[in-house]
């Protein structure tokens, strides 16, 4: 398996394991929103209005906004503070998955039995910064909250395979599938055993300990290449 796969891929499937921990934690303790799914946000803001329920397509657009900005300033933080480090990424998720914390536990408690709408938006926030975790010629190459179009790389996958390729072709994307399948199970079992503000305070720990991860395994990796 290490010799099949680069060092970047494999800590590809721990980043995906923390999206699906972070979003499943985050749905199961909310009234329902994604912070990893912005398909369904987007269908939610296009239907809901039509259907009479603006609360939740204005909040879903507020989820996209914030995932999009969460995006965009991970980007201009590689541009002009980090380069080529993945921990980089997880620095501002665990960043903002704290002050999602302390504003859900200061909002509404520490046994409060559901998360806050305003920490959503710091979460989905976060989910947008993860997702710039690696980048190749100045664009995401590892989108690692996006299902769809791991999905879809798996399938192109296994049909090179059954053309003629090796398993290699959609081992890869599947292992990311599964890693992300994994944390969104971890996710909802802590959301059986915990309240809300708890699950969040949770899912900050093992962000934190996912970016000391990260710092090492870039760390040596670059006294390997250098």
């Amino acid at each position: 398996m290490r010799d099949m796969f680069s060092s970047h891929a494999r800590l590809s499937w721990v980043l995906a394991g923390l999206a699906g921990l972070v979003g499943a934690a985050a749905f199961t303790n909310t009234g329902g929103y994604f912070v990893t799914f912005m398909t369904g946000n987007t269908e939610r803001g296009a239907v809901g209005f039509f259907r009479g329920d603006n609360a939740m397509a204005a909040a879903a657009i507020l989820l996209i906004l914030t995932f999009v900005a969460g995006v965009v300033i991970a980007s201009l933080c590689r541009r002009h503070v980090w380069r080529d480090h993945p921990h980089g990424a997880t620095v501002l998720t665990t960043i903002a998955l704290a002050i999602a914390s302390v504003v859900d536990v200061v909002m509404s408690g520490w046994s409060a039995p559901q998360v806050q709408f305003v920490p959503i938006l710091f979460i989905s926030f976060a989910m947008g910064a993860l997702n710039t975790s690696f980048v190749k010629n100045g664009e995401v190459s590892i989108p690692l909250s996006y299902v769809t179009g791991t999905l879809v790389k798996m399938g192109q996958g296994i049909e090179r395979h059954i053309s003629g390729g090796s398993a290699k072709d959609w081992l890869e994307y599947f292992l990311l599938y599964a890693a992300f399948s994994l944390g969104a199970l971890v996710g909802g079992l802590m959301s059986l055993a915990i309240t809300g503000p708890q699950v969040l305070i949770a899912a900050t720990v093992v962000c934190a300990v996912t970016t000391l991860y990260t710092y090492r395994r870039t760390v040596e990796d670059s006294s390997i290449l250098g």
